[in-house]
């Protein structure tokens, strides 16, 4: 008792100290690290490019539209650089693709995208295997049984075997507690990185790192995850066919012995097992929770999800599985499913950039080793592009005879040569996940739509929804 009370008071003075240190360059005025709301608000005063301090690192901050879109996509080979991310830093030890640069993120991602696409990812043999993962959570939501529940998991499950079909072969069942324990695994790793803790562990990780907390059971969990991806690679070596490769996994491996003698090859153990984490972590957790937070907003709006049931029955029925073809005749039900992602704002800072030289955009000077955040909650709330930036709107996507309309400004998963690896696998599970739950069941939570809070209850890398239970009821 006595540790844990010492523990708090040496952690609140701390933090104390910590947040008291964080001040903007140009004002005496405190801002909580990542905090999107006060950047968003001090561009209005300063412009759309602006130089912050996170602690010691210097940090510039891109926002709106057009600064982030003249960064990411017209200058996009100056902008490349990705941020040492300490957390991230610590788990990975730089290996993998999400935070590597120069030829290491060069060849990992060229192979990373060639080796999904051949795999299926944004194609029919993609589309067979999400319908058919859609199937199980169908049968897991009618065991419910009307009953209320919390869906975070039964989505996680199914979400993470779509990905673990193609990094590993296979899909897990809904029973497999390790299957279970590693997504909880998951689900803390997001949820400590958007937390207070979360976010100064990478402005003071040294400070940190000597204070008891959960980021000490955060790293314990993630040995868990990298043991893990060490298994499945060891089952993959001993029944490896050169010339019929089943996955991601066995890509790589034939990849690794083809170029064992070349010295400057990225094709290595690290990188393997990094960028196989790298993977399921990033393809587990985005998607589940966008699906959640669709579900959420569907219930708040039950007018809206009429609307998308009755757009779904006249276009397919309630029979066969929605097929990625049928989107374009569900211009209502499209536009709402992306909607749904402008409006969570699921990565409102970005993935931090990061300057690997000096940089001169609009007129400034961005100094080597500069940590750049391209804001995407600007681009996603700008006003110029959005009629009610603010509002969950459907009608942001389509036009006067309700045909679906492109948006520049839609970019949830950033854009230019750092943009999501995943998008269009995230795109499709999207739609048919989405279209098959509402063919068959009608939601709605135990205190009506007005009881459903659709803020994120932990706002920081990420904007997380809060738990909440939900009604399946069969239609």
């Amino acid at each position: 008792l006595l540790y844990w009370l010492c523990s708090r008071v040496v952690k609140s003075l701390v933090l104390h100290v910590i947040l008291t240190s964080l001040k903007y360059v140009r004002q005496d005025i405190l801002v909580h690290a990542g905090d999107v709301y006060v950047f968003q608000q001090w561009s209005k005063t300063y412009g759309p490019v602006m130089t912050t301090y996170l602690g010691a690192q210097r940090t510039v901050v891109l926002v709106g539209y057009e600064t982030v879109k003249e960064a990411l996509v017209d200058n996009a080979d100056n902008f490349v650089g990705r941020a040492p991310v300490p957390f991230i830093q610590r788990v990975l030890k730089g290996y993998g693709l999400t935070i590597s640069n120069g030829e290491r993120w060069r060849q990992l991602r060229r192979f990373t995208l060639t080796t999904l696409r051949d795999f299926g990812m944004g194609r029919k043999r993609m589309e067979g295997w999400i319908q058919e993962e859609s199937k199980h959570l169908l049968d897991t939501f009618r065991e419910t049984k009307s009953a209320p529940f919390d869906p975070t998991f039964y989505l996680s499950r199914t979400v993470s075997n779509v990905i673990c079909a193609l990094v590993f072969g296979q899909r897990f069942s809904y029973d497999d507690n390790n299957f279970l324990h590693l997504l909880q695994v998951i689900s803390g790793v997001l949820r400590f990185g958007s937390s207070s803790w979360g976010q100064l562990y990478n402005i003071f990780p040294w400070l940190i790192d000597l204070l008891p907390g959960k980021h000490v059971n955060i790293f314990k969990d993630l040995e868990a995850l990298r043991v893990f991806a060490m298994s499945k690679v060891e089952k993959h070596k001993e029944n490896l066919d050169p010339d019929s490769p089943r996955d991601f996994i066995d890509c790589f491996l034939i990849r690794l012995n083809q170029e064992k003698g070349i010295s400057n090859s990225e094709f290595h153990y690290e990188n393997m097992i990094a960028t196989v984490q790298n993977l399921f972590l990033a393809g587990t957790e985005t998607t589940s929770t966008t699906i959640r937070y669709a579900l959420m907003l569907l219930i708040r709006h039950p007018e809206i999800q009429e609307r998308m049931q009755k757009e779904i029955d006249t276009v397919i029925g309630q029979e066969r599985s929605p097929t990625m073809d049928d989107r374009k005749s569900l211009p209502f039900t499209d536009a709402v499913i992306h909607e749904v992602q402008r409006y969570v704002d699921l990565v409102p800072l970005n993935l931090p950039h990061y300057a690997l030289r000096d940089i001169t955009f609009r007129g400034y000077t961005i100094p080597k080793d500069t940590v750049i955040l391209p804001m995407l909650h600007s681009v996603l709330r700008d006003e110029a592009h959005w009629d009610s930036p603010w509002t969950f709107n459907p009608n942001h996507f389509l036009d006067t005879n309700g045909n679906f309309k492109k948006n520049p400004a839609f970019l949830p998963f950033s854009a230019g040569k750092r943009s999501c690896v995943g998008e269009s696998l995230a795109r499709m599970e999207l739609f048919i996940f989405l279209v098959s739950l509402l063919q068959h069941f009608t939601f709605s939570c135990p205190g009506g739509p007005a009881s459903m809070d659709t803020s994120p209850e932990v706002s920081g890398f990420a904007n997380l929804p809060r738990k909440y239970h939900l009604i399946a009821t069969p239609r």
